[in-house]
């Protein structure tokens, strides 16, 4: 069992949005199923929560109702080796959803994530200023990130 588990709230379709995270990252599954008994907050037998692991990462997802949404003050980033990762998450995550700047998009469900290059990260902390600049003003650019067009602006070209 992992120390610290992130915990969703949803408001009734815990178990839809488990089922498509699951659908979309590689090396996921669905651990189980909680239903609510005879004194539940909810009717009898609907799922009150849903455990998953999405790429060896546990979650768990509950139907804790309308009281609260998801910001952007807590997303979750997937570190991208290509650009096919980069594009294959940006669509399957952003459809339904709405797609944000720097590589930010909120999915269908307003959970926001980071679709990041992990290329990027090594342009952003690169010691040579400059280059590390006109990555940075790149990417402030874009709304998916173009690990092509980036590479071309920290190498100045």
């Amino acid at each position: 069992m992992q120390k610290i588990t992130p915990f969703l709230w949803f408001n009734g379709n815990a178990e839809e949005a488990m089922n498509f995270y699951v659908s979309v990252i590689p090396n996921s599954k669905i651990i189980g199923l909680t239903r609510v008994g005879e004194a539940g907050p909810r009717p009898k037998g609907s799922v009150l929560t849903a455990n998953f692991q999405l790429n060896g990462v546990e979650f768990v997802a509950l139907n804790g109702g309308p009281q609260f949404k998801f910001t952007e003050a807590v997303s979750f980033v997937i570190n991208c080796e290509t650009q096919e990762e980069v594009d294959r998450f940006w669509e399957k995550l952003s459809e339904g959803g709405k797609k944000g700047e720097c590589g930010w998009l909120k999915d269908k469900y307003g959970l926001s994530w980071q679709i990041t290059p992990v290329q990027m990260m090594q342009m952003l902390n690169d010691k040579d200023q400059q280059k590390a600049g006109r990555a940075m003003s790149a990417m402030m650019k874009m709304q998916k990130l173009d690990l092509n067009e980036l590479k071309r602006a920290f190498e100045g070209k």
